[in-house]
């Protein structure tokens, strides 16, 4: 593929990843999304003497009518794979929430060029789609998994759900997803002292953990830089009890710096954006719910592709408009800095 043929930004960075979000809708109330649940206010107001009010409660959704449809992804997803992307991640809000989603897997399975079809959800509803995603062609699933305690799961996500996503993880194993992938977002004061239980869990069902930074993505604008435990300190006390060994990435735009044990059973990674950020390499570019394209997951611009592909433009058009946007991809971040602007969507909005 020559060097006409990729999205390639201004940095020399080819992108070779989109993550498709399907819906804003979410089930759960995640305290480091969308934190409108009492015990997630209670928990912030300990942080701060007055709760910043710049954002609503309660999130107002994209209007279904502005959603795109699966004939729509389909397209898009054609076209940048035509451009070079090779890897296609599914993702929300809950994506689970979107009806016919394995309609949609199927016929992103069968597009050649594509490498990788993943998908992320929280795993409350997958019980019910598993089969169906496994058949329609989905290779790997990650799930959100920030508590083992049932009351603190329950505190961080507003929602009595942990049974569901445990029995998830072990189907998701037993139909042959492979790895299957945990996500830890950490928070100190909140689950940070559970980083060795999680551990041991990954250990004991041989999963792939990551432990995320916590970001500034959550609807109420409430995030601290003090509330973030940074991934040199998870790995640091990992190390104390569990014999952890570096592994060697060949992937230089891998977000993950990983640790397996000896025996190769399980494995930890360690996501830090916010105190070591891997911008430099970044070869992600993100398409919302409802048509807009992020080429950061702190962009504080959006390109509005929707309006496009329902005005009629053809692929061509399209694809120059695409190359153009991603010529446009930010150098990095500025979180930490006195000059960063959080994005004016959470996470839920964005897709992860």
């Amino acid at each position: 593929m020559t060097q006409a043929n990729v999205l390639i930004d201004s940095q020399g960075r080819v992108l070779r990843d989109l993550r498709v979000s399907l819906t804003d809708r979410c089930n759960f109330r995640c305290l480091y999304c969308l934190p409108e649940t009492e015990a997630a206010q209670n928990f912030y107001r300990g942080h701060w003497a007055h709760m910043p009010d710049s954002a609503p409660l309660v999130q107002q959704w994209v209007p279904k009518s502005n959603l795109l449809t699966f004939e729509e992804i389909e397209r898009v997803v054609l076209l940048a794979v035509r451009w070079g992307i090779q890897k296609i991640r599914l993702t929300g809000g809950e994506p689970l929430l979107r009806h016919g989603v394995e309609d949609l897997v199927a016929r992103i399975a069968g597009i050649p060029g594509i490498t990788d079809l993943a998908m992320t959800s929280n795993g409350f509803l997958f019980l019910q789609k598993a089969q169906a995603l496994r058949q329609a062609g989905l290779s790997r699933i990650s799930f959100s998994l920030d508590s083992l305690d049932r009351e603190n799961f329950r505190k961080i996500t507003g929602r009595d759900g942990l049974a569901e996503v445990l029995d998830g993880i072990q189907l998701a194993q037993q139909l042959g997803f492979h790895p299957v992938k945990i996500n830890v977002v950490v928070i100190r004061g909140l689950n940070d002292h559970e980083l060795e239980a999680l551990t041991d869990f990954a250990r004991q069902h041989n999963l792939s953990l990551r432990f995320i930074e916590f970001m500034p993505l959550d609807a109420a604008r409430a995030w601290l830089k003090e509330m973030v435990v940074p991934g040199r300190e998870v790995i640091q006390r990992l190390q104390t009890r569990f014999d952890l060994r570096p592994v060697a990435s060949d992937n230089p735009s891998a977000t993950a710096k990983r640790w397996a044990f000896p025996d190769g059973r399980g494995e930890i990674g360690i996501i830090a954006p916010v105190s070591e950020p891997f911008c430099g390499h970044c070869n992600r570019i993100r398409l919302t719910a409802d048509g807009k394209i992020r080429t950061c997951l702190f962009s504080v611009t959006e390109h509005d592709l929707r309006s496009h592909l329902r005005g009629g433009a053809g692929d061509e058009a399209l694809g120059q408009w695409l190359k153009e946007v991603v010529w446009q991809k930010e150098e990095r971040h500025h979180i930490g800095e006195p000059d960063f602007v959080p994005p004016t969507r959470s996470m839920s909005c964005i897709g992860g």
